[in-house]
């Protein structure tokens, strides 16, 4: 079996447009929800949102191309093409038919769909755009990032809500673990902050309406949470063979030791009271790497601030890590981000990569009053130094999709 490296991160998020700002402001412990101002959202019961912002898709692809890209997909290529820069992988002399792509989206074109739907509506058939359903369908991100890269390899659009990242870098893992491939240009993408997807969330009482103080809304494990706050953006690694990234001199970031994925088997979209289905992944995760929960050195949560999702998330850490369970650092990039959907295990696995290199674990912001239910070592509030080797990172979704990664300081 080959060993599994990731040499290259692109990021495009609520706190930068690229991995040294993501990072750095991860660590300060920075908000990146704010007010929505795309769209009119004096009727919704939630108006806030962690907002890409800063992004040029014009200046990026030119106008012509940017146009026939929705935003999900923008942001893919955009994110992809950065990692590959950052790798150093020269596409001109690797084995094309070798490199693959496993990029995913949850709800994928959404915004081209509300347009073309208003279209039709107001002025009829004939102007809905020939382009509407390649723009729309949520395999286009891999497609596109294939189609500008030249790649030949296996591509994959894997749709497992918002554990995408998770579930599209531990394929890609077992793919190159195989001898598959070479390498895989893997994770998430989504831009689905619009008017419909915000009022369906807010109209489930499933998202914050703390719209007084965007920066404080998202808190997960806090004991007045009330919801997740929707974000967007992409999260995507270069990851190679290690054998294929030594002989090209790469720089190596981390490696991946183990993935493992399962269903909760329990309901559309509350993930199971007891943590079942997280339990599973983690353990599976575990299993695949050889290791023993004390080996773990920090856990990157799914923690989106659900009141039933950070406390079963809370349980099934508990129940695998026994006494380890209150040793262990777990902490919650969404109370930064927010909750990007398809893009957050890509973008909490550039954050756990970094977390691992510097020493550094990023605080979970709004940590103010406990919840009894919710009791483990948060990092609240302030960044922490720690001796960090390997992590965990989890990823849940709507459907009972769940997929975890451990990774290890190379």
């Amino acid at each position: 079996m080959e060993r599994v490296v990731i040499t290259g991160m692109g990021i495009i998020s609520p706190l930068g447009n690229e991995v040294d700002t993501f990072w750095n402001r991860l660590v300060r412990g920075d908000s990146g929800i704010g007010t929505i101002e795309s769209f009119d959202t004096s009727r919704h019961k939630s108006k806030i949102a962690g907002m890409v912002r800063d992004f040029d898709a014009d200046a990026l692809f030119g106008r012509k191309e940017a146009r026939r890209m929705d935003r999900f997909c923008q942001f893919a290529v955009a994110a992809a093409e950065q990692a590959l820069a950052d790798s150093g992988l020269s596409l001109e002399q690797a084995d094309r038919e070798r490199i693959g792509v496993y990029v995913g989206s949850g709800i994928g074109g959404i915004q081209t769909l509300l347009t073309q739907a208003d279209l039709l509506r107001e002025r009829g058939p004939e102007r809905v755009s020939p382009t509407l359903v390649p723009m729309m369908i949520a395999n286009m991100a891999a497609a596109v990032i294939s189609i500008r890269l030249g790649t030949l390899g296996p591509t994959l659009s894997p749709v497992t809500a918002c554990s995408i990242g998770n579930t599209a870098i531990g394929e890609a893992w077992r793919l190159i673990r195989s001898g598959g491939a070479d390498a895989v240009i893997a994770g998430g993408t989504e831009a689905a902050i619009t008017d419909i997807s915000l009022a369906s969330f807010g109209n489930a009482t499933s998202v914050s309406t703390r719209n007084d103080e965007p920066a404080k809304a998202s808190r997960p494990f806090d004991a007045a949470r009330d919801g997740f706050v929707m974000a967007e953006g992409a999260g995507i690694l270069v990851m190679e063979s290690l054998s294929h990234a030594r002989k090209r001199g790469a720089r190596i970031y981390a490696e991946v030791i183990g993935y493992g994925n399962s269903s909760d088997a329990y309901h559309m979209v509350a993930t199971h009271p007891e943590g079942i289905g997280a339990y599973q992944a983690m353990k599976h995760a575990l299993r695949e790497a050889g290791l023993q929960p004390g080996e773990i050195d920090v856990i990157s949560a799914h923690a989106t601030g659900t009141d039933i999702g950070d406390k079963s998330e809370t349980a099934a850490i508990k129940k695998l890590f026994g006494e380890h369970a209150y040793r262990v650092p777990v902490t919650a990039n969404k109370s930064m981000t927010g909750h990007m959907l398809g893009a957050a295990g890509g973008a909490e696995a550039i954050a756990l990569i970094k977390s691992l290199q510097e020493g550094i674990i990023p605080p979970t912001i709004n940590q103010e009053e406990q919840d009894p239910a919710c009791d483990l070592d948060y990092v609240p509030n302030q960044a922490r130094e720690a001796k960090l080797e390997v992590g965990m990172s989890n990823s849940f979704g709507f459907g009972g999709h769940n997929a975890v990664i451990i990774l290890k300081k190379y």
